[in-house]
């Protein structure tokens, strides 16, 4: 069984930082791991992954240079820092645990978390 917590969501002012948590159980630290968000009335969206293995990452390109992922294997956590925050980054943000299709990129996911709120404001 595969069980993904998130936290750290929150509201912060345009141009501020926060940093998401996701503490994964059972086998979640086995798959890739990465971020999805899903505003009102929108499509859940891909954000970021992390592969298991080497640790590579891949980004959407409307967060490539703001946002970074990263993981601790020890801990069983994946972070995503997100820094010069917008409103439109206002959504719930996901963990997810799957595989990555880097050429995309986005990922297939096996697991998902139960998401934490993100809210920006101008």
């Amino acid at each position: 069984q595969v069980l993904l917590v998130e936290s750290g969501g929150g509201l912060v002012q345009a141009g501020g930082s926060l940093r998401l948590s996701c503490a994964a159980s059972g086998r979640a630290f086995t798959f890739d791991m990465g971020w999805f968000r899903q505003a009102p009335g929108k499509e859940r969206e891909f954000v970021a992954a992390i592969s298991r293995s080497l640790g590579s990452t891949y980004y959407a390109d409307s967060v490539k240079g703001r946002f970074n992922i990263s993981r601790d294997n020890a801990k069983k956590t994946v972070y995503l820092q997100m820094n010069t925050l917008k409103p439109e980054d206002t959504a719930v943000y996901y963990c997810a645990a799957g595989t990555t299709i880097p050429r995309l990129p986005t990922m297939t996911v096996a697991s998902w978390g139960q998401g934490t709120q993100v809210t920006i404001s101008s």
